[in-house]
Parts: C-alpha cells; sequence; structure tokens
C-alpha cells in the first residue's frame, strides 16, 4: 500500500514540472503499411490494465463496441480501439485499458502495451493540420530531436463522442441557463488541445453571451495573456479590464493546464483573474490536486449546466 500511495504521489508531483507519465501501446498495422505505430494516452486516466476478460455482445450495440465486461462487479463497455483507429492487429486484441474520462469508466480493447514514457509536455507538439481528427498531438518520446520515435497520443474524447453519441453534453441555450453578463471590454480566454472540446466549449460560450479567445495549447494562453496585459498597459488599463476569467483543459502540448494556471496564479498581474479548469482528467486524486494549485473551480467535461454554473459563481 505504501509502495502505490508513493507512486501515486511521485506521478502527482510530475505535474508541478510540466510532465506527465503517457501508457504507451500498439493496435495493430496501420492502414496500408505494415507499420505497428506507437499510440498514448495519459497514465492519470488509466485504472487497470487486464488479460481481455469474458466479452459479453451486446445486441444492437455501436459498430466499434465489443460489448460488455463484468470488471469487479462494474459492468463496463469494451470500444475495439484498432477497428475505431483503422489498425490491423495481427496478434488480436488480448489485452484491456480500463480507463476513466470525465467520471465515466470504458474500456479499450488494444493488441499489445509497450512501456510508460516519462515525457516533459514541451515534448508534445499540436498534432493539427499532422493527423487525422482522432490524435490531439504527437509526443517525441526520445527528447526534440529529428530521430526521435513518435507516439501518438488519442483524442479519447472524439473518440468517445463517435462511438457513444449520447455520452456527451452539447452547451445549448436550453441547458446551459441564463446569460452572462461580463464588464464592458472583458472576455473569457480559455485554452483546450482537442477540437471537438473546443467546438463545445465554443458553442457554450455563445449560448452564454460571452465574448471569448480561443486558444488550442496552455502556452499558447499563457503567452496571449501576456500580450493582453501589454496592450492593456499601453492603454493605462490593467488585464482585468481585457481578461474576466480563464477557462483551461489541464493535458495540452507545450504546456499543461497545471503550469498555466500556477503561472497565472503566481503572476501579480494575473492572480486576481478566476481559472476555471475544465477537464476529462477525473478522479478524487486528480481533482483534489487541481485545488492544489490555485485554480478556482473544477469541472469534468462534458456537463455543461455544471460548467454555465461555475463559471457564473466564480465571477460572481
Amino acid at each position: 500500500m505504501n509502495t502505490a500511495l508513493h507512486e501515486i504521489d511521485e506521478r502527482t508531483n510530475l505535474t508541478s514540472n510540466n510532465k506527465f507519465e503517457l501508457l504507451l501501446f500498439r493496435l495493430g498495422e496501420a492502414p496500408g503499411t505494415d507499420h505497428r505505430e506507437l499510440y498514448g494516452i495519459n497514465v492519470f486516466k488509466i485504472r487497470e490494465i487486464l488479460v481481455m476478460p469474458t466479452i459479453t455482445a451486446v445486441a444492437n450495440a455501436p459498430a466499434n463496441v465489443m460489448g460488455v465486461a463484468n470488471i469487479r462487479g462494474q459492468i463496463i463497455t469494451v470500444i475495439n480501439l484498432p477497428k475505431v483507429v483503422g489498425c490491423t492487429p495481427k496478434k488480436g486484441t488480448p489485452i484491456l485499458l480500463v480507463t476513466e474520462y470525465a467520471r465515466s469508466t470504458q474500456a479499450f480493447a488494444v493488441e499489445e502495451v509497450s512501456e510508460i514514457a516519462r515525457l516533459d509536455w514541451n515534448q508534445v507538439i499540436a498534432a493539427e493540420n499532422n493527423g487525422g481528427n482522432l490524435i490531439t498531438s504527437i509526443a517525441r518520446l526520445d527528447g526534440n530531436t529529428e530521430d526521435s520515435r513518435l507516439a501518438q497520443v488519442l483524442d479519447v474524447e472524439q473518440i468517445l463522442r463517435d462511438v457513444l453519441p449520447n455520452s456527451t453534453d452539447d452547451l445549448t441555450p436550453e441547458n446551459v441557463g441564463p446569460q452572462i453578463k461580463l464588464p464592458a471590454g472583458t472576455v473569457i480566454l480559455a485554452a483546450d488541445d482537442s477540437p471537438l472540446a473546443r467546438s463545445l466549449i465554443e458553442n457554450g460560450l455563445k449560448a452564454l453571451d460571452v465574448p471569448f479567445v480561443m486558444t488550442k495549447t496552455g502556452l499558447e494562453a499563457w503567452t496571449r495573456i501576456q500580450s493582453m496585459s501589454d496592450a492593456a498597459i499601453s492603454e493605462g488599463k490593467t488585464i482585468q479590464d481585457k481578461v474576466a476569467l480563464v477557462l483551461t483543459d489541464l493535458e495540452m502540448p507545450e504546456m499543461d493546464g497545471f503550469t498555466l494556471t500556477r503561472n497565472i496564479k503566481n503572476d501579480q498581474r494575473f492572480k486576481s483573474i478566476p481559472v476555471v479548469i475544465h477537464s476529462s482528467l477525473t478522479g478524487e486524486a486528480n481533482e483534489n490536486h487541481v485545488k492544489s494549485v490555485g485554480a478556482d473551480a473544477y469541472v469534468a467535461k462534458f456537463a455543461a449546466e455544471e460548467l454555465a454554473g461555475a463559471i457564473r459563481r466564480v465571477l460572481g
């Protein structure tokens, strides 16, 4: 037990240094090739790794759902990840990754687990324009070198949305409640690396009738808030006249949401700006750690009413 707690503490402390651990696995041969590419999921989202248990087929299940498994008394949906990504597993799918996303539990069948890589977020680059819509980023496993191995970090939010269309909650005027009136001239500065998440957030903020600036990484958001501060000073104002609130994801290339939040709260210019963390990285340990970095609120993706309520609360 002490060893397990030590490992949890050690992994939690990685976020203090803009680092994380990526579980690497293979799904089979990539479409049109004989290459078995590496894919990755943040270790914080992995509940356990199992030899494939008995799967019970479910009538009229979505095409990429293999069925359900009874794991420690919990009935969990099993998703055929190679089929979702389009790979052909030559060894079958003998391994099951049980994951927690946004306070929900699901399992992914994979061909093979490779290793756990400890990385700095600056080793991860956004995948937009460099990959399909199921990939949020590319991790350079051996450092920022030309010959580094690459791993594709899966956009699990998008995968769950595609496989289980009713698993996420759209943000609409009907479920976000009354509109929010920001101080004149201010915006919400938002950061998220998932195109799906950005689309849902944008829809929600539009439903709340609040102006916003959307960024794709923590580093982009940090750079943007500094440039907005410089612009405010040149106008004889402060950053509080420009930014009413920061809304950030946790897992992002270059700089994660933990580091972005600490940077904001440790800077005298920005510390009074509320920060709301909006993440699929859930679980009691993760949510408690969010509070330790100074965030004003935490909301699991994608709870429309909860997100709107958190924004109202920290603004008011």
